[in-house]
């Protein structure tokens, strides 16, 4: 689909983490706000958003180990517990969107998602694809998932995005979390980390043993999961570009939206141009 970009908002960047379901409502309404502008500005431009589960959905995927897989009824609790604080975290994502003047259309991923062993192969595709027809917002987030091997797990963003893009593949997929991109080290304790502005494969398999982990809790994996995912996507994709960047810096989700990959950033592709 031609003018096509996805955009997950990491959990990490509008949650706090370290809080038990605590959102950053600021950083939240002006993410929506910038969303809007660009959506108004430019009419032919079709987004998808996503979300992460943050401090919500992922302490109790934590608790009970959804993501691993689900068989006693203690673990279907958990399933559902996890899909509810997940559920409620995209209420509030929604709501910000639709204030902003977005018409945000919340789509329940676990209603329509199905594994097998950990793999998504069958989602809510049509809804999505109608929803763009239509000019609505449709907002997906990590969610529960029947799995036929697990019993249930856990699908991240990103996995429902890779799933999603076999049938509708965008031109761009924005991931913006806390930091500026991917670093050399993790700024947040090293003054001295770089901004690493292009990673391929090639340069990925020497860059992975710096990637650390996200700083809460993340049942699906931190930053070298996540450039992992990005680059087999564009390895499957090649046409896709994948701009990884803060939230935290006002206008970068624009310019992420709107100006070449590497303007802002790190830009993840399947080879160096």
């Amino acid at each position: 689909m031609r003018n096509l970009t996805f955009v997950k908002l990491g959990g990490s960047l509008i949650t706090d983490k370290r809080q038990p379901e605590t959102t950053r409502p600021d950083v939240l309404e002006r993410l929506a706000h910038e969303i809007e502008t660009v959506r108004r500005a430019h009419p032919n431009l079709k987004l998808v958003v996503g979300h992460g589960s943050g401090s919500f959905g992922h302490l109790y995927g934590r608790r009970y180990g959804t993501r691993q897989g689900v068989a006693s009824p203690e673990g279907w609790y958990g399933f559902a517990a996890t899909a509810d604080a997940a559920a409620r975290l995209n209420r509030i994502v929604t709501a910000a969107l639709l204030k902003a003047g977005a018409p945000a259309w919340s789509i329940q991923p676990s209603a329509g998602l199905r594994c097998v062993d950990g793999k998504v192969v069958d989602g809510p595709l049509f809804a999505v694809e109608r929803a763009l027809a239509n000019r609505l917002l449709p907002v997906l987030y990590g969610d529960v998932a029947l799995d036929d091997v697990r019993g249930g797990v856990i699908a991240g963003t990103e996995e429902i995005f890779e799933w999603l893009a076999r049938h509708l593949p965008p031109q761009r997929l924005v991931l913006a979390g806390e930091v500026d991109g991917v670093y050399t080290a993790d700024p947040n304790l090293d003054p001295h980390a770089q901004r690493i502005p292009l990673i391929t494969p090639a340069s990925f398999a020497q860059l992975r043993a710096a990637l650390g982990g996200s700083h809460g809790v993340d049942v699906t994996g931190g930053m070298a999961a996540k450039v992992a995912q990005a680059l087999a996507l564009t390895q499957a994709h090649p046409a896709i570009e994948v701009i990884l960047c803060s939230g935290l810096i006002p206008g970068h989700m624009q310019r992420a939206l709107l100006e070449p990959a590497g303007a802002v950033g790190t830009h993840i592709g399947a080879a160096s141009s």
